[in-house]
């Protein structure tokens, strides 16, 4: 059977995921350049060796309160169509292989924001993980200022 690998991460005790293919990189990060007048969802910029990369909190897409930027803030830093784009998580995961069979439409009862940025859910042991949109958790648009 055909096999995905995701990326696993949480977001105020939730699990989400994202395809391995999506991921430059995972990494801790402390130090955001505030950005005046940007949507909400924008965390900050950070310079990642040389490249400017926005911070866009999962959190604020999810219809969460802002997560604290102080100290050490966990990124999942995605492939954008042109540049990376950072996911700032709560807590990483790790590296799942999940076969096409297990993916199952996100449930009715999921609604809001949530919804509009899951793709499909996987029952694991003991856990629902959300298998997220990229495209849609990095769209700051979203989410009026």
């Amino acid at each position: 059977m055909p096999t995905r690998q995701y990326a696993t991460f949480e977001v105020a005790g939730q699990l989400f995921g994202v395809e391995v293919e999506a991921v430059q990189e995972v990494l801790s990060f402390h130090e955001y350049t505030a950005v005046p007048l940007s949507s909400p969802a924008v965390g900050g910029l950070f310079n990642l060796r040389g490249q400017v990369i926005a911070a866009v909190d999962l959190r604020v897409q999810l219809g969460l309160p802002r997560q604290s930027l102080s100290g050490p803030v966990m990124n999942v830093i995605l492939r954008g169509d042109d540049e990376p784009v950072s996911l700032l998580v709560d807590r990483i995961g790790e590296v799942i292989d999940l076969e096409d069979s297990e993916f199952e439409p996100p449930p009715e009862t999921l609604t809001g924001p949530t919804r509009e940025l899951v793709l499909s859910t996987v029952k694991l042991e003991g856990r629902l993980m959300l298998a997220v949109d990229v495209a849609q958790a990095v769209d700051t648009a979203r989410v009026a200022a």
